[in-house]
């Protein structure tokens, strides 16, 4: 199926815009099930755009980024399953199976992006203390750029050289790049949750912490409750907050009790 130029250019500005959205705007345009009807509008198949998206978004459930570590780029991925569904009439399935090689490229991209900019954040703090607020919207601004110049061109590189071109950039890149690539990923998953503990844990907090980690291995460990284990974890969580909240809020109102005295009077 050949594309207009528009359309090319709206896939194109879509890309751009949900690329920055994923880290920076946080409206949610990202979410393949939000992406996939709006790429089948731009392409005239606004149904298959709503089942390809949701299919994708089912499949992106708790597959969250952690710290530095990223995993295949939904943003990518679902907007490539929805283009390949339309254009080469793709069940939603199979979509999502063939646009792994673009979400892989993808997070690739964010992986080198994110290295990239590390040793720019010394140059961001320097700017704090110069009180210099322009420098740091000019560096904030230029990487959200790229960012969306990078899933732009991966997009585009279907309309330039058909479903087979994102594999064969694949096949392209060496092994120890790709190996390489992956070795930083899997070290900063742990840089990043020791980057969260730093800012986040503190003494109290210490019990919860390992008591997280206790319940993960109880629930992955009973058969049947394996695969709604991040669900149960996150109710656990919530309750936990919940009821430590409550005892909080009845500490500070009971601390505040000031014999019936109202408005200082």
């Amino acid at each position: 199926m050949q594309y207009s130029v528009i359309q090319i250019a709206f896939v194109f500005i879509f890309t751009f815009i949900a690329a920055i959205d994923q880290f920076n705007l946080l409206e949610s345009i990202y979410q393949p099930i939000v992406a996939g009807p709006i790429i089948g509008l731009i392409l005239g198949d606004l149904e298959t755009g709503l089942a390809v998206g949701a299919t994708y978004q089912l499949m992106t459930i708790g597959n969250m980024p952690v710290g530095g570590a990223q995993p295949p780029n939904a943003v990518v991925g679902g907007i490539m399953a929805t283009v390949l569904a339309i254009s080469l009439g793709l069940s939603p399935t199979e979509a999502v199976g063939a646009a792994i090689p673009f979400a892989l490229l993808g997070q690739y991209g964010i992986t080198l992006l994110f290295t990239a900019m590390s040793p720019m954040m010394s140059k961001a703090d320097d700017m704090a203390h110069e009180a210099n607020p322009r420098g740091i919207d000019r560096l904030n601004y230029s990487a959200m750029g790229i960012l969306g110049l990078i899933f732009g061109v991966i997009v585009t590189l279907f309309f330039i050289g058909g479903a087979q071109f994102g594999n064969d950039i694949l096949a392209a890149i060496p092994e120890w790049v790709m190996s390489g690539l992956g070795a930083a990923g899997g070290m900063m998953r742990f840089v990043g949750f020791a980057t969260l503990l730093k800012v986040m844990i503190s003494k109290p907090l210490w019990g919860f912490y390992f008591l997280g980690f206790a319940l993960a291995l109880i629930v992955n460990g009973l058969e049947g409750l394996g695969s709604s284990a991040l669900l149960i974890l996150a109710i656990i969580g919530f309750a936990l907050a919940f009821w430590d909240f409550q005892i909080q809020t009845k500490v500070a109102a009971s601390s505040n009790d000031m014999g019936g005295f109202e408005d200082g009077i």
